[in-house]
Order: C-alpha cells, then structure tokens, then sequence
C-alpha cells in the first residue's frame, strides 16, 4: 500500500474495519468479557484481515500503510465498545511492533514482525512490577551475564496481552547500581524454561483484556535478544512514549464518541413525564456539552497523529494529549451514564462498560498525575 491516504481511501479503510468488527467481534464479545480474554483465533482472523501492525512495512509482514489507518482500528474499536480489544490491540500492533522495529537488529524484526502481523505471535510489554508502576527506575527484575547469554530473573504485573503473549519486551537491570543507565530490553520468548504466566487478574473494567503476572526464574536468553542498547533501556523507553499515548488519546476520542452516540439514541426513545428525555434542556445541553468536547480534543488528536507521522511529536505533547484526552473521555462517559437513569449502572445497558472500561485510560499509559509532571518539566524543568 502506498504510503499517501486520501480522505476517500481512508474512508474505505474505515468501513473495513467497522464491517469486520461488527462481523467478527460484536456477536461474540459478550462471552470474552465473562470469559476475561480474548481468544487466539480472533488474532489470527485480525491478521488474515489485514489489520495487526498495519503501518508495519511490508518485508516484515505489514501492509506498509500511513500510521492513521493503524489508528482507525484502534478508534473503531474503542468506538464500537469493545475497549478491551482496542487495549490489546495498542499494546501488540502501536507499542510492541514498533519497539522491535526501531530498535531490533535484522534477525529480531525477522523472528517477531511477520508473526505478529499474521496475529500468529502475540506482543506484550513488560514494565509494571508489582513494587515499580510510575517509577521505571525502581524495577527489580535482572538480567545477568552469562557466557553467550542473560539470566533473567524477576516478575512484572498488570500486563496486557500477558496470557496470550508468544513474546514480550522486557524492561531488566543488568546493572542495578547505575540508576536509568542500567536498564535494558530484551525480546523474551514465553516458551523457554523458567518462565511462567500467573493469574488472568480480575479488574474492574476491560474483562477480556487478559491482564497478567509474569514470572522468571533463571530464563536464559541469548545476546542476540537484547533490544537496541545494553543500559540503553530507559532512554528507548522514552523515545517510544510518544506512539503509545497518542494511541490512548485516539482510544480515548473513539470510546466517548461511542457512548454519546448510544446515549443519543437512548434519550431520543426514552420517555419521562410524557415526552423524550432528549426534548429537555438538561439532556440537550449536556448532550451538547459532551458533543463539543469530543470535537476540540478530536482536533488536538489529529494534530498530534500528523506531527506523529512527521517525526515530531515529543514527549510532553504526546502527555498533554493523553492527559486531556482520557481526562475528557471520563466526564463524557459519565455525564452519558447519567442521562440512562438508575438504567445506566445496570450491565445490560452497554453504557455501564463504556463507564468502566474508561477508568483505566487514567492510569495505564502513564497516570494523569505522572502526564501533568512531564508537561510542567517542559514548562519550568525540574
């Protein structure tokens, strides 16, 4: 695919998605939220679809498309309310794939990015540790030397994709008394000896997004599979923020545009006191309100997507857009489950999930607190 869009052939990609998403997903979702995962099969469809690492060049198994059209799966998805998918897929197809493809030698982007893009390898991102979330420098996981190889040892938590993964980016110390300047990333394969998934973790939102604990004992992997930098590890962290909030804010705009939408038909059929619940001037102007603040922070989003595609989106524009995107999909998720009444908290009614599922986008990603941190240190450094 050639990497110029039109805004008709972005159109088509859309109804795409959207057909496929409606075909494939919306008749089986409610039994991957009881079942809290997503099955592998859906992976392997998505892949076959054309639809995982989309703007992945096409040697690695991509259709080499413009980074909006990867953007337009994760936005529809979100869209449609099916959150959790859309989490996941982020993870694989806009944080893991593009990790390897930055930073991988020849030999990894081999190894993992075809794969990834039949949906044939899952990709999951290992930072969080049960005693490290915010704080990247305090991970306790190592990575030590040995002969050809690492030792890796430690465990991580709260990771998507972590059931399903067939390889994970992995945040180490391989010198724990160097601070940031210690820290490596390794490609981990989840089949070597050592390592073991925990719980599927229960959460209040985002059943079917499998969210684990990983544990390593002694997994030995070669050099080979350092990724990018020995001690080089937080520096590549940094520079791969940007993609990773930006598609957050996408998520975020797609999911509040979603529940108004639903909320929109709701209060138009719903009658109070003998007329449409949308016919009073609460409902309009809050419907309003919602309407307004989904379209300036959709404009700040394909700002952000453009600069993006320039090479220049930096880390504190990529924290503002994630800090004011997912703080608006809150209130509009919210002022939305208020206009459904006593209806609106109950699961049968999908705006309850949309109301759930948006809590997280607060925190994963960075928290807001951490967003607002950035930002000021751009302002008035440290």
């Amino acid at each position: 695919m050639s990497n110029e869009t039109t805004d008709s052939a972005l159109a088509d990609w859309r109804a795409t998605v959207v057909r496929f998403l409606k075909d494939k997903v919306e008749p089986h979702y409610e039994r991957w939220e009881r079942d809290g995962i997503l099955p592998r099969e859906l992976y392997l469809e998505m892949g076959a679809a054309g639809l995982l690492c989309v703007d992945q060049p096409e040697e690695y198994g991509g259709i080499g498309a413009p980074f909006q059209y990867s953007c337009v799966v994760v936005e529809e998805a979100a869209r449609l309310g099916f959150l959790a998918l859309a989490s996941n897929l982020t993870v694989h197809s806009d944080i893991v794939a593009p990790y390897i493809l930055h930073l991988g030698t020849e030999e990894q982007k081999q190894k993992y990015l075809p794969k990834m893009a039949s949906g044939e390898c899952i990709g999951a991102i290992g930072m969080t540790e049960p005693g490290a979330g915010s704080d990247l420098q305090g991970i306790k996981t190592t990575a030590t030397a040995d002969g050809d190889d690492y030792l890796i040892s430690g465990s991580k938590t709260f990771i998507t994709n972590g059931q399903n993964a067939g390889v994970v980016v992995l945040a180490t110390k391989t010198d724990p008394k160097a601070g940031a300047k210690g820290t490596t990333l390794f490609t981990v394969e989840t089949h070597l000896p050592g390592f073991r998934r925990g719980r599927n973790l229960e959460k209040a939102g985002l059943q079917s997004a499998d969210t684990s604990e990983l544990f390593f004992d002694n997994v030995r992997v070669p050099k080979s599979e350092v990724l990018g930098r020995i001690g080089g590890g937080f520096g590549h962290l940094i520079d791969e923020l940007p993609r990773e909030r930006l598609v957050l804010a996408v998520s975020a705009v797609g999911h509040a545009q979603g529940a108004l939408e639903k909320t929109i038909e709701y209060v138009t059929q719903r009658k109070a006191f003998g007329q449409p619940i949308a016919s009073f001037q609460n409902t309009r102007f809050v419907l309003a309100t919602c309407k307004t603040d989904i379209e300036v922070h959709r404009a700040f989003v394909e700002k952000c997507a453009a600069k993006y595609a320039q090479g220049q989106l930096d880390v504190p524009t990529a924290a503002m857009v994630k800090l004011a995107t997912t703080e608006m999909e809150g209130r509009v998720t919210d002022a939305c489950l208020q206009l459904f009444g006593g209806y609106g908290y109950m699961a049968e009614y999908p705006i309850s999930r949309y109301w759930a599922d948006a809590r997280i986008q607060r925190i994963y990603g960075g928290t807001s607190e951490i967003m607002k941190e950035v930002i000021a240190r751009s302002l008035v450094g440290r």
